[in-house]
């Protein structure tokens, strides 16, 4: 199914739906977060090429950028069907953003629910020239002031981009085989965690470059390793803050993808987790730092209700900086959703 969106122009917007299996979901049948973000990108990425490509010139694979903070809003369960929409909003000189959003269909009752909503930005790599960034054909606007809004994101997530890169360079060393009987239950390092994934072509875009929904799915199921051996119960992804793509990850690299601990509030946690990449064909060179997030889970009863959590130790003074930084954003993340229901508690 398509359908013209409010910007009025380019591709019309897409739709991708798939029957939730017992491989996409954890023991207690909730569907990972890492699969409901791979589909989000898979959907992004189709559009987007395909606006690229939209225009005769020289031909390109959009590759994924960043993707804005997404919040789950309910769980999905086996046997579900999501429906994962996407359509272009926004497109700069070299950027186009995409909306994303999930639907969840009970095939028995038919009854459906918004379970996600997304934004990306992709920017347009020529086939020929993996390094050469092409220009995006432009959309027409309905209203101008879709344009004007969408070129206030673009410079937000512009400046937000440096930022994060400013702070990259912090470090989790890997942890394979830690000695968690010498460890105090609930400090960063009882639970932190790491793995380690060699990239084939399975994994990659045309151009032998990982695509970002398997980073992501990657990304999600560490920082899910590192919340349950926290609280020690059925957990869920209930938001990831922005993911920024720093560095494309070439076929035959190996990535370490490490997840640590960095706040809890009552009922949630917040986990860091670091994508870095050593490439050993063809280029070899000094591991390097390609993604970062952070992930935010909570805690589930057996009934599937959300219950405490047991609260972070921290130790060294980088412990108690980076909470206090989780800290901050938990409020700040608080303030916004206060004020986005303001006016629907008025009506």
């Amino acid at each position: 199914m398509s359908a013209r969106g409010p910007a009025g122009a380019g591709p019309a917007a897409i739709q991708l739906s798939r029957i939730m299996r017992p491989d996409d979901a954890n023991i207690a049948g909730n569907v990972h977060g890492g699969t409901i973000l791979k589909m989000i990108e898979e959907a992004g990425a189709i559009i987007s090429t395909r606006h690229c490509n939209s225009q005769s010139g020289e031909h390109c694979v959009a590759a994924l950028a960043r993707v804005e903070r997404t919040d789950f809003l309910s769980p999905m369960c086996i046997g579900e069907v999501a429906h994962v929409s996407a359509e272009i909003t926004y497109t700069s000189k070299h950027s186009v953003e995409v909306q994303v959003n999930v639907l969840s269909e009970n095939i028995l009752t038919g009854a459906k629910r918004v379970t996600n909503r997304a934004t990306l930005w992709y920017v347009p790599l020529s086939l020929k020239n993996v390094d050469k960034v092409l220009e995006v054909p432009p959309i027409q606007y309905a209203w101008k002031e879709l344009e004007e809004d969408g070129k206030k994101r673009y410079e937000e997530q512009k400046l937000e981009r440096l930022v994060t890169k400013q702070r990259n360079g912090d470090i989790i060393f890997p942890v394979f085989n830690p000695d968690r009987q010498n460890k105090e239950p609930y400090t960063v390092g009882y639970s932190q965690s790491s793995l380690i994934h060699l990239v084939g072509p399975s994994d990659c875009t045309l151009h032998g470059f990982v695509h970002g929904g398997v980073t992501m799915k990657l990304m999600d199921e560490v920082a899910g390793i590192v919340a349950a051996r926290h609280c020690k119960t059925n957990i869920v992804t209930a938001s990831v803050d922005a993911i920024n793509f720093h560095e494309k990850i070439k076929k035959g690299c190996v990535i370490t993808i490490s997840g640590r601990m960095t706040f809890t509030s009552n009922k949630s946690m917040e986990i860091e987790v670091f994508v870095d990449a050593d490439p050993f064909v063809d280029e070899p060179k000094e591991r390097y730092r390609a993604v970062s997030a952070f992930f935010t889970y909570v805690s589930l009863s057996k009934e599937g209700k959300p219950v405490p959590v047991p609260q972070l130790v921290v130790e060294t003074e980088d412990e108690k900086r980076r909470f206090e930084d989780g800290k901050g954003r938990y409020l700040q993340t608080k303030a916004k959703r206060q004020v986005q229901m303001q006016p629907l508690t008025q009506q």
